[in-house]
């Protein structure tokens, strides 16, 4: 009897770690979690870069989930300078079939945390649901699919002219402690230590 009775338990645990590890491995394919770079930003002569952000409006999204339909999404945006600190956070609205630009210079790095601008660095974009304010970066954020970004980079000097190139966001895998601690809690923190600083701006359009 007790030999049957740990045969179902281990059976029974083992379901629930078969069921946990599914349902992370789903969350961890969505896509939700867009990177890209910025470089030679504020450097004396080089021209301002440029992200641009669209929701293809393919699926219908709340914090309860989403399916089939169209729907306003968040782009939670999070600037980090070189050395890993967090240096710029906002939620921006972005409506289905909507482009938001925004510039580098200005919207992303033109108010960061120590009051010095990041010259080159990291952007990642957590596509959402409407949330709180009704797009609040720091707490309660639910990733769903669709958001999709593409940034300008300014590259190092040739001659007398920097060279412009341009690139889609990349897929990233978004783990809930790089959403929990390293986007929520930091741009939480930094906003609160700012005092209106680290608090970036969502562009033109939409």
């Amino acid at each position: 009897m007790k030999r049957h009775m740990l045969t179902m338990s281990l059976v029974a645990l083992g379901l629930c770690v078969l069921a946990v590890n599914a349902v992370a491995q789903e969350y961890e394919s969505e896509d939700n979690f867009k990177v890209n770079y910025f470089a030679n930003n504020g450097v004396a002569g080089a021209p301002d870069a440029t992200v641009r952000i669209d929701n293809p409006g393919s699926f219908a999204a709340t914090e309860s989930g989403y399916g089939p339909g169209v729907s306003d999404l968040c782009a939670m945006i999070y600037v980090f300078d070189n050395d890993q600190q967090l240096s710029e956070c906002c939620g921006c609205l972005v409506t289905p079939d909507g482009l938001r630009t925004l510039s580098v210079g200005k919207d992303l790095t033109g108010n960061p945390l120590t009051g010095l601008k990041s010259n080159n660095g990291v952007i990642k974009i957590v596509s959402a649901a409407i949330n709180n304010s009704p797009c609040d970066p720091t707490e309660d954020v639910y990733p769903v699919p669709n958001i999709r970004a593409w940034a300008s980079h300014i590259q190092n000097k040739v001659g007398a002219a920097y060279p412009i190139t341009e690139t889609a966001f990349s897929d990233a895998t978004l783990s809930a402690q790089e959403l929990g601690f390293n986007l929520e809690a930091q741009c939480s923190f930094a906003q609160r230590l700012g005092s209106g600083h680290a608090v970036c701006s969502c562009g033109t359009g939409d």
